[in-house]
Parts: structure tokens; sequence; C-alpha cells
């Protein structure tokens, strides 16, 4: 892969890439493997940041469900505009193409594959030697500014430094909004606002939640798996959500908070909110005060303390003794019926009081993005400009966690890169 060896002022790419992040790559990559001649031009001093850190630095690549239908049922009702791109290049194709590059994968819970390694690296370094080993040429360190246009194409992206880099195609993979430390910015929104495309405003999506209320800090760090997750606006239930949840110094995150974050924030703008936690969801009402009984029974000489241990993640108890006024001390033949009940109620419904949620600096994506009506999914095309291609996060999708994201970026960027190579 040639970085940086040459102005190169005069000559004419077949394709050029704007955007180092996963999309942008594996277009890159893609076109340079049918032949064309490719530039890859990227703001950041460095290829894929964002990529580097996806996942705490574990890298959740894909997700590996192969029935189609069950995947492009988690992109809502955008399915029906992703199924040609998907049948092009889906979650299978995807695995084996990064078995082929000598990555092993595993998969955990939900179909989440990540590198064997469970490092982040190996899939950037799949990305790069893919890049390499078709001669993609890469920009790094070159802010694009604007695109020249005429006549309905785009002629050249134009740098910050005043050189303009013309090709036949140009693949916008820019992302959204989300991270902008990772140079995720939104300028590519201003682009196609710009050109004409129709732009719904970017908002975070896939952000932890902060909260109100005090004792939640407390328990930074702990996770708690499986929890029913539901969420409450005026003591009207509006979302209800079952998986893993994680404390942490400001509040609420994991995967099941994660996915329910932007339905939080539209929430918000109406009024309070409050999320509930029951952390027993197989058991009713009777079913726990059939295992308290016992429980209390069975270890009637004991402290409540060490009893509930044997059922409750400890890391729990002091904030369950607090919120209840429980000494922590209190025999469990000396806890009466009425706190029985009222640590069911709370072990079924811990209420947390919704402060508001994290920026764009913490958000996994953002949610918004080019209207899907101004894209061909056959080829990611634009409909305004011929040879202008968009993917990724650029594209209004919105998506749960658990490899939705990666595989967008897979398949449109697979798709267009070999459409822009034809």
């Amino acid at each position: 892969m040639k970085v940086n060896k040459s102005i190169y002022k005069k000559e004419m790419f077949d394709v050029a890439v704007i955007g180092g992040g996963p999309a942008g790559m594996i277009a890159a990559g893609r076109a340079a493997e049918l032949g064309a001649k490719v530039i890859l031009i990227e703001k950041n001093k460095r290829l894929g940041e964002k990529l580097l850190i996806t996942g705490g630095g574990r890298c959740n690549v894909l997700n590996g469900e192969t029935d189609m239908r069950k995947l492009l049922s988690k992109y809502g009702e955008n399915d029906k505009f992703l199924f040609s791109a998907f049948s092009q290049f889906g979650s299978r194709e995807a695995l084996d193409f990064f078995h082929s590059h000598n990555m092993p994968t595993i998969e955990e819970a939900g179909k989440r594959v990540f590198p064997e390694t469970q490092k982040s690296s190996s899939v950037w370094n799949v990305m790069i030697e893919y890049m390499r080993t078709h001669n993609v040429l890469v920009r790094s360190n070159s802010p694009v500014v604007k695109f020249t246009r005429n006549n309905g194409k785009i002629e050249a992206v134009v740098l910050k430094n005043g050189e303009e880099i013309k090709a036949n195609s140009f693949i916008l993979a820019t992302g959204g909004k989300s991270r902008p430390e990772t140079g995720s910015t939104g300028d590519g929104f201003l682009w196609l606002k710009d050109l004409g495309h129709t732009v719904i405003n970017p908002v975070p999506a896939l952000v932890p939640v902060t909260v109100k209320d005090a004792w939640v800090k407390s328990l930074m760090g702990v996770s708690v798996s499986p929890v029913k997750v539901t969420v409450l606006q005026n003591n009207i239930k509006q979302e209800v959500k079952k998986g893993k949840i994680l404390f942490t110094h400001f509040g609420l995150s994991g995967p099941t908070i994660l996915n329910m974050s932007l339905g939080i924030s539209e929430l918000l703008k109406f009024g309070e909110v409050t999320i509930s936690l029951d952390i027993f969801p197989a058991h009713d009402h009777s079913a726990m005060n059939t295992l308290l009984q016992e429980l209390f029974r069975e270890h009637s000489n004991k402290k409540i303390k060490n009893s509930l241990g044997k059922i409750i993640p400890s890391a729990l108890l002091p904030v369950i003794f607090l919120l209840l006024n429980i000494n922590s001390d209190t025999f469990c033949r000396s806890i009466t019926r009425e706190q029985r009940l009222s640590l069911i109620t709370l072990l079924k419904g811990i209420p947390i009081k919704v402060k508001g949620l994290l920026g764009a600096e913490k958000a996994i994506i953002t949610s918004g993005g080019v209207s899907l009506d101004e894209v061909d999914f056959k080829t990611m095309r634009s409909r305004i400009y011929r040879n202008l291609y968009l993917v990724g996060d650029i594209l209004n999708i919105d998506r749960p966690s658990g490899g939705y994201s990666l595989q967008l970026c897979w398949t449109t960027g697979y798709v267009a890169g070999s459409s822009a190579a034809a």
C-alpha cells in the first residue's frame, strides 16, 4: 500500500474514497481488487481510529445471523432499502472474507462475532493488508474541504492544502458525528447538503444514560445480566428490553441501555423519564415470594446480608439495604412480612431517574444522515450525482448494538467498491 509518496497533482484515479474508516477501507480495497486505480483520502494521521476503539478495543466485527430477513429486521423499516446490498455481501460473505484473510473469529451471545484475538487491531490489520495487497494509494493527514462538480458529476475533491484530486468515481465514507475525536465530525453531511442531498439532522444514538440517583455511582463497573429494563414516563410503560446492563460513574451503559437510548432521548423532550430494573426477570412476584421465604427459612440464623448474597450479586447488596432502609446485620428470622414484600417490589423494579444522555463524544453511532430515497442500494450510488457513492454511517439507518453497525459498513462499502470499479 503506497503512502504519501507524491502530490499527484495531475494524476487521474478511477476511484477516490474519502474517509478511512471500515466502510472506506473495504470500499477502497474492493475497488482496487477489481483492477481500479484507487486513492483513499483520510484527514487523520492514521486510518481506522474509531475501528480501533470499537467494543472497548475488542471489536464486535459483525453479527453472525445468516438468515437474511432476521438480520435485516434489526435495521427496522430500512430493511426494504438494504435487501439488495445485503444480498450481494451479507454477514455470511463478511465472515468468509475475514476468515479468508486469516482472521479466526469467535461467536458470543446474540451471535456477536469477535476476532479470536479479542483485539480490534486484528480487524484493522486485515483491512490494511487488503488495501496494501491491491495497491491502494493512501493519503493520510489530508483533510478534504469541498467537492468540485460539473454537469451532474463530481470532478474532484479539494484538500485543505489547495490540492485537487481528480477521479472518475468518488465514494463518500466520512461517517457520522459520534466520537468526534476519531475524526467523525459530520463533514460529509455538510458536503452532501451543498450537493443538494437531503440530510436528516444527525443526533447521538447508542449512547450511555446519565442518572440523578447518587447511589448508582457506588456500583461503577458492576454489570448485571439478565435484567429486564423498563422505560417509563408518567408511570406509563414506554419500552421494555431484556439483557445486560453496566453501572458507570455517571449512570447506565451496556448493550441493553445503549439500544434503548434513542427512545429515551425522544421521551426526555416531553418530561421526566424513569428506568426500572427487574433483576429477576424469570420470576413473577409470587415466585419471588416463595424463593425468599424458602431462603430466609433455610438461613434463619444467618444475617440477611449473607443469605441474600446467595441469589443477588454481592455488589448490589449495600444499595438494596440503603434503598429499603434495612440493617444488613438483621437476622433472616427477624425480617418481617412487610420488609420481605418491599424487598420483592424493589428487586422486581429498582427505580432510577434519568438525567440525560452523554453527547456525541460518547455515542457509538449517530441517528440521521442522507435520505435513503436518494441512494440506489443496488450500487450505493447517489441518485443525484451519477459518480458519487454513499456508504456506512453517512446513511440515515438506525440499528442496535451487536455487530450491526460494522456489518452495515462492510456491506455498503463492498458494494460501492464493486460498483465504482465497474
